[in-house]
């Protein structure tokens, strides 16, 4: 396997990473308006995300610099093409970073609530963003000989591509939703299991299009593979959550989104961007990527720094594993 095969793979572990940990917190946005009834109960919900939600985002930030470095003319053509949404994304996880800090600074109910605004709508747009971002990706863009990306922002906005955003909104909220089970107690808890049910029959629905959809057009025999995992995985995930064992259907909420992207990258392999004017165009693991020495280095420096990475957050999430309810809310002071 050459080193560009296996940064292809480290990628796709980043962006699962990603999807897998930002997906719930995603969720947790999107339910502070879905499930929420009052005040404490969105404290509750933001609160369980609170010590983590900055660092889920680092695999982000880990996804696109690896992507810079390894394939700078995948990492040119994509941010080239794709400016005007990925910006939108951008913009949105800029905007909730400020909300979740200065939402409690002052004790004012419309400030209060604005701020609750802006944490629903910028983990919504983003959670649907990216599902049509990478739905493209998959399926292929205009690009012509130069690398350049030829298409118009309708051109991103195709049905399939819609269908994948749906699947990443749905998918990451019933995601959440589990987590909020997870981690939440008393009528809090109970709801979001009720909710989790619902959001996830409709995940259910949206993803096996979507992923039928993209075996049928790029597929082959190891994507079907990840297909199979993929619906058997979210359809035992809500019989667990069904009888109340959240722990294992959040587990297995995480292997559906898992299994999902590793799909995508398996219908994509060896391409990393396909042209739709002439595949002869379409950018490939080898023609993209850097070359084999500035590999060789990333390699190197990957191995030793992140085992580091996931033994700190993997604590993180340990000190923080407690549940937390309503009543762990203190009253608002009255003067």
């Amino acid at each position: 396997m050459h080193l560009h095969d296996v940064w292809f793979v480290l990628i796709a572990v980043l962006w699962t990473g990603y999807f897998f940990l930002e997906g719930f917190d995603f969720g947790i946005g999107v339910l502070t308006k879905l499930l929420a009834r009052d005040e404490k109960e969105r404290r509750v919900l933001i609160n369980t995300i609170g010590p983590v939600w900055d660092g889920n985002e680092v695999w982000l930030l880990s996804a696109g610099g690896a992507t810079f470095a390894a394939f700078p003319d995948w990492y040119a053509t994509l941010f080239s093409g794709f400016y005007l949404p990925l910006l939108i994304i951008l913009v949105c996880l800029i905007v909730r970073g400020v909300a979740f800090e200065y939402r409690a600074k002052r004790d004012d109910a419309r400030w209060k609530r604005n701020w609750e605004h802006a944490i629903f709508y910028t983990s919504l747009l983003p959670a649907f963003l990216w599902g049509v971002a990478f739905a493209n990706i998959v399926r292929g863009v205009p690009i012509n000989a130069d690398k350049d990306f030829t298409g118009t922002l309708l051109d991103l906005l195709s049905p399939y591509a819609l269908l994948g955003g749906a699947v990443t909104l749905t998918l990451f909220t019933f995601h959440g939703a589990v987590f909020a089970a997870l981690k939440t107690l008393g009528d809090v808890r109970a709801r979001a299991r009720a909710m989790a049910g619902v959001l996830g029959l409709v995940a259910a629905a949206f993803a096996l299009a979507f992923l039928v959809w993209t075996q049928a057009h790029s597929g082959n025999a190891r994507s079907l593979v990840a297909l199979v995992v993929a619906v058997a995985a979210l359809a035992v995930a809500l019989v667990c959550n069904r009888f109340g064992r959240e722990g294992w259907s959040f587990a297995l909420s995480g292997v559906t989104i898992a299994a999902v992207v590793a799909m995508l990258f398996l219908a994509l392999f060896p391409d990393v961007m396909p042209s739709t004017t002439n595949p002869a165009w379409s950018l490939t693991v080898s023609n993209a990527s850097s070359s084999p020495y500035t590999l060789k280095i990333m390699t190197w420096i990957a191995g030793i720094m992140t085992p580091l990475v996931l033994g700190y957050q993997a604590w993180t999430y340990w000190v923080f594993r407690k549940r937390i309810g309503t009543q762990h809310i203190p009253d608002p002071i009255t003067h």
